[in-house]
């Protein structure tokens, strides 16, 4: 089975447009859609704003489901002048900018578990790889691969960007990727994220991000199923 957290419910409704023998679930007040795309076994649910609800739903999912792999798609804020709206960022690796444990000796970004820390969440190889072939292959869309960052802030603000571009090279930044890479991890589940670039290094405001809600959806979506299509569990 395919997990496919979603950030937005429009580009959920997408996926689950596009499956087969559809029915849903509910676990913790979230929607569990299961189904089939393209013959294969998915799970699709919307986890909300924010880590807190991202790391929630993804523990659920990859208990109640058992996913072979885990895959997070939405829209994220560019860090970086190497991409822009429209474009799409594979990431490679995931890490959470705001955890902030310095007074403590820790660096930003680490966090500390009982077997030691760790600031870098490392995707899935093979399915990064992939994700980033196909997304590719959507008209108009320049794709880079690269790492994300997640914090339970909404970046606006020029200087903040190129602050976490500089501390951890991070492409683009949103508000969930991370956590579940974090839970991932945890679980030994394989993950990957795929973000659409909603807002740029101009101080883009909220209503850029509503507005191009529709065309990322379009464009994640295209992504996502032909990452189930091409997906195997063997890799």
């Amino acid at each position: 089975m395919i997990g496919i957290i979603c950030a937005m419910q429009i580009e959920a409704d997408g996926i689950i447009a596009l499956c087969e023998n559809v029915k849903t679930r509910t676990h913790a007040k979230m929607k569990f859609t299961l189904g089939t795309l393209h013959g294969k076994d998915v799970c699709v649910v919307v986890c909300g704003v924010g880590k807190v609800n991202a790391a929630m739903c993804a523990l659920m999912l990859i208990e109640k489901y058992k996913p072979d792999i885990v895959l997070n798609s939405g829209v994220a804020g560019s860090l970086s002048p190497i991409v822009g709206i429209g474009d799409i960022v594979v990431a490679t690796k995931s890490v959470e900018h705001d955890m902030n444990g310095t007074a403590l000796g820790d660096k930003q970004g680490e966090i500390t578990f009982p077997d030691g820390n760790m600031m870098f969440f490392e995707c899935d190889k093979q399915a990064s790889t992939l994700l980033a072939a196909i997304c590719k292959e959507i008209p108009d869309t320049k794709v880079a691969q690269g790492i994300i960052a997640s914090g339970d802030i909404f970046v606006s603000d020029r200087k903040q960007r190129f602050k976490i571009n500089d501390r951890f090279g991070a492409l683009a930044c949103e508000m969930e990727g991370a956590a579940i890479g974090h839970v991932c991890a945890r679980c030994e589940v394989p993950y990957g994220i795929i973000r659409a670039i909603s807002d740029d290094l101009d101080e883009n405001k909220g209503m850029d991000f509503v507005k191009f809600c529709e065309l990322a959806s379009k464009k994640t979506v295209a992504a996502v199923s032909g990452f189930v299509k091409a997906y195997s569990d063997k890799m």
